[in-house]
């Protein structure tokens, strides 16, 4: 494998800006799709975004082995090779997970994306050892993914402040659809707060959020990516006027569990075929009509 290593970022613990947690594009037996992924990587690239996640949720990392996962790494690296990097690294037995770490720490990762482990439920001791000990083993800086409703684990306010002292914790990605919790984070400005709700980018970064990772924002791209930038430069009826035709794309986006509606949208935009792996389903036909009466917006998706 070639080396990953992309020149040093101007400032490593910077999580600002708009984020692609991108989709694996599969062909039609189901292997990864490099020549896609590279093309895709290549256009969201010119769009205004602050880089890529890799290996996400909406990327079905859980249907990759490991080393699918560091094989769809180096694609992104090699199409973009001057654009940040989020490594995914979920997992629910820890020695596992340590060992992908070790291989991450020498890829020159702008971060890791660490969520609690899934079906487990440990105590709020049990989330505070688990992310601590990746911390310890990471050579680049932590983003905490909180996001229960896939892990089936709450990561309590205290356990986040806790867990912001740690030097190599920089940023949290935001799901827990607690709207305290959120203001709470806001206000300490412990942790870089990064919008992982689509339709909550707006609010959450006029409240002083850094950016979003946005997987709608694979279409309308720029148009995301600026509504991040005009907020966090005060300018918020600019903000607005971008922001108010999302929320539609955003809701049929998500009508379908992710990444299923974005890649019907990118297939039929004829950027990669309508491939998922089990147990990701296709989305239905009502969601298509949906993306389809959406068309003359989200024309060309940017390219």
């Amino acid at each position: 494998m070639t080396s990953l290593r992309s020149p040093e970022a101007s400032n490593p613990n910077d999580f600002s800006g708009l984020w692609i947690p991108l989709v694996t594009p599969f062909d039609n037996r189901q292997a990864v799709d490099h020549a896609v992924l590279s093309r895709l990587v290549r256009r969201l690239a010119t769009q205004g975004v602050a880089g890529f996640v890799v290996c996400g949720s909406t990327g079905e990392a859980a249907a990759l082995d490991e080393d699918e996962q560091l094989a769809v790494l180096e694609t992104v690296h090699e199409a973009a090779p001057r654009m940040p990097r989020i490594m995914g690294l979920g997992g629910e037995n820890l020695g596992h997970v340590l060992g992908r770490l070790e291989r991450l720490n020498t890829l020159g990762l702008h971060g890791i994306l660490v969520p609690a482990p899934s079906y487990v439920r440990p105590a709020q001791d049990g989330l505070h050892a688990w992310f601590t000990r990746i911390a310890d083993a990471s050579a680049q800086p932590v983003v905490l993914y909180d996001i229960p409703y896939r892990t089936g684990a709450t990561l309590q306010l205290e356990t986040l402040r806790a867990l912001a002292h740690h030097p190599r914790i920089q940023a949290i990605k935001d799901c827990s659809g607690d709207s305290a919790k959120l203001q709470a984070l806001l206000a300490d400005g412990l942790l870089q707060v990064l919008a992982g709700e689509d339709l909550q980018i707006f609010s959450t970064v006029a409240q002083g959020g850094v950016g979003a990772i946005s997987a709608a924002a694979h279409a309308q791209t720029a148009c995301f990516a600026d509504v991040v930038r005009l907020l966090r430069a005060g300018k918020l009826e600019a903000a607005r006027r971008h922001w108010r035709t999302l929320p539609p794309l955003i809701e049929a986006l998500f009508a379908h569990p992710n990444p299923a509606a974005i890649k019907a949208l990118l297939a039929a935009h004829g950027e990669m075929r309508d491939v998922l792996r089990a147990p990701m389903t296709r989305a239905p036909q009502e969601v298509l009509a949906r993306l389809a009466a959406l068309a003359p917006p989200l024309n060309a998706l940017d390219a």
